[in-house]
C-alpha cells in the first residue's frame, strides 16, 4: 500500500491524458484517409468510429448513410465500408450479391487506393507536424564536437563496455554523429562499434550484439537519462534558508570537493552524495573568483545541499559547457525539412524493427504497450512542443506498422490486392475470412505480449 501512495498520480495521469489524446488524433486521421477515399469511389461508408464499440457505443450519430461514433475499448478505431471483409466481419452483408456502392464491386486499383488511404494520411500528418515544430520552436540541436567535458554515462553497463566519462563518441559503426541529440538513437541500433575521442585521441570500442537489449533493460529500472553531456557543479541559486546558504555558498561558486572527495562534476556530485547519510555534517569546497573556499554544513532533511543548478541548454550554451543551436524554419523552408526529418525517424525505427526480429539482439525485450507509450510523454506540465514530436513519430510507426503484410493489417490487404492486379485472380471471400481471423488473432497476441511485457516483464 505504501509503494502505491508514493506513485505520483498527477503525473500518470497527466501523460495518460496526452496519450489518449495523441492516439484519438491519429486514429481519426488514419481512418478519415480510408473514409475519405472511399466516398471518393463512391463506396457506401455505414460507420467512421473512434475505437471499437463491441456491445455499446459511448456515443453515436447517424448522418446520411453513415453512423459516427466513439466506442469504449480503446484499442484504435475503424470506419466499416459497405462490401469489405474487415474487423466487423459482416458475413451476412457478403452473402448477398455485390452491389455498385460496395467496396467488392470496385477495381482492384480503387480498392488498393482505399487501402493505402490510411498510411498515406499518417506519412502526411507527420510531415505537415515536423514542419510545424521547425517553424513554431526551431531544429535544436548539441554539436559533439562541442561538448567540453564530453558525455557522462549513467549506467555501469557503458564502464562495463570501456567507455569513460568525459569520452566523447563522434562515430557509430564509421558513420559520423555530428549532433550529441543523434548520440542515444545510434547507440540503440549499433551493430559493431563506437568510435570516441578520449584525451584527444580517437579510440575504438567493440559494441556486443546484444546492446540494446540491455539497455532497454536498464531503462525499465531507472527514469535517469542513459547518458548525458558532462556539466560541472555550478551554483545557479540558493535558499537564503537553506542551511549551506548559511555557512557560506553563494550564486556563482562551482564545488570542487565534498568530503575532500572530487566532485567537479555532477555524475561526480550525485555518486559522493549517495554515500552521504541524511543531516549528516560535509565539508564542502567550492571556486569562486579563481580562490578556494572550503566550509562545513549539515545536510537537509532530504540528503539535499539545498542549491539548484543550471538545467537548461542555453544555460551550458551561454557558460560555455557546449554549443547549442536552434534554427527556425520559415514555412516554405519547413515543408521540405519536415519530411527531410520524417524520412530519418523512419529509418531510425526501421533499424530500431530489424533488432527487435533478430532475438540475439534482446530488442524484444523492450517491445511495450500503452504504459510504454504513455512513459514518453511529459509528467512536468503540458509540453506542447514534446507532444508533438512524439504525435509525429508515432504517426510514423503507425504507418509502418500497417504497411506489415499482415492480414486485418492494410498491408495485408494491399498484398492481397497486388496479387490480384499481377493475377487478375480475386481471392475469394471466404479466404478473405479466414485471414482476417488469423492476422486478428496475431495481433491480439502480439497486444497480449507487448503490454505483458509492459507489467510483467515477459520479454526477460
Amino acid at each position: 500500500m505504501m509503494h502505491l501512495l508514493a506513485i505520483d498520480w498527477s503525473s500518470v495521469g497527466l501523460k495518460a491524458a496526452q496519450l489518449l489524446l495523441s492516439l484519438s488524433i491519429l486514429v481519426i486521421l488514419h481512418e478519415f484517409g480510408h473514409y475519405i477515399t472511399a466516398k471518393w469511389f463512391k463506396c457506401r461508408v455505414d460507420k467512421f468510429y473512434l475505437f471499437f464499440d463491441p456491445y455499446f457505443s459511448i456515443f453515436k450519430k447517424k448522418v446520411g448513410e453513415t453512423e459516427y461514433g466513439i466506442g469504449w475499448l480503446p484499442l484504435g478505431g475503424y470506419v466499416k465500408i459497405a462490401g469489405m471483409v474487415d474487423e466487423s466481419m459482416d458475413k451476412e452483408q457478403m452473402k448477398l450479391p455485390p452491389q455498385p456502392w460496395e467496396f467488392r464491386s470496385k477495381p482492384a486499383w480503387q480498392r488498393l487506393i482505399i487501402m493505402l488511404g490510411g498510411v498515406t494520411v499518417n506519412v502526411l500528418l507527420a510531415f505537415v507536424i515536423y514542419a510545424m515544430i521547425l517553424m513554431v520552436w526551431g531544429e535544436k540541436n548539441i554539436k559533439s564536437d562541442s561538448l567540453k567535458y564530453g558525455i557522462a554515462f549513467n549506467d555501469p553497463l557503458f564502464t562495463d563496455l570501456g567507455f569513460k566519462n568525459g569520452d566523447k563518441i563522434i562515430a557509430v559503426d564509421g558513420k559520423p554523429v555530428p549532433e550529441y541529440t543523434d548520440v542515444l538513437k545510434k547507440l540503440l541500433v549499433v551493430d559493431k562499434s563506437v568510435t570516441i575521442i578520449r584525451d584527444g585521441k580517437n579510440m575504438e570500442l567493440d559494441m556486443p550484439v546484444d546492446l540494446i537489449g540491455k539497455l532497454v533493460e536498464k531503462r525499465k529500472k531507472s527514469e535517469r537519462p542513459i547518458i548525458s553531456p558532462r556539466v560541472p557543479v555550478i551554483v545557479l541559486d540558493v535558499n537564503e534558508d537553506a542551511n549551506v546558504y548559511k555557512a557560506g555558498l553563494r550564486k556563482g561558486d562551482q564545488i570542487v570537493s565534498i568530503n575532500n572527495q572530487p566532485v567537479f562534476f555532477r555524475d561526480e556530485l550525485e555518486k559522493v552524495m549517495g554515500a552521504q547519510k541524511k543531516g549528516s555534517t560535509i565539508n564542502l569546497t567550492v571556486l569562486r573568483n579563481d580562490s578556494n573556499y572550503a566550509f562545513n554544513t549539515v545536510l537537509q532533511e532530504d540528503n539535499l545541499i539545498g542549491f539548484s543548478s543550471p538545467n537548461l541548454p542555453e544555460q551550458y550554451d551561454s557558460l560555455g559547457i557546449y554549443k547549442y543551436t536552434v534554427k527556425k524554419y520559415g514555412f516554405f523552408a519547413a515543408i521540405p525539412a519536415g519530411v527531410k526529418r520524417a524520412g530519418a525517424e523512419l529509418g531510425f525505427y526501421i533499424d530500431q524493427f530489424k533488432k527487435i526480429l533478430s532475438p540475439q539482439t534482446g530488442a524484444y525485450k523492450g517491445v511495450g504497450g500503452f504504459k510504454s507509450m504513455g512513459s514518453v510523454f511529459s509528467g512536468n506540465g503540458w509540453d506542447w512542443e514534446h507532444f508533438w514530436t512524439i504525435t509525429a513519430f508515432f504517426s510514423i510507426v503507425l504507418a509502418f506498422m500497417n504497411l506489415l503484410p499482415i492480414p486485418a493489417l492494410d498491408g495485408g490487404h494491399v498484398v492481397f490486392t497486388i496479387a490480384e492486379m499481377i493475377t487478375g485472380k480475386k481471392p475469394s471471400e471466404k479466404f478473405l475470412e479466414y485471414a482476417q481471423i488469423v492476422g486478428m488473432v496475431l495481433l491480439l497476441g502480439l497486444m497480449l505480449y507487448a503490454n505483458g511485457n509492459d507489467w510483467f516483464g515477459w520479454g526477460k
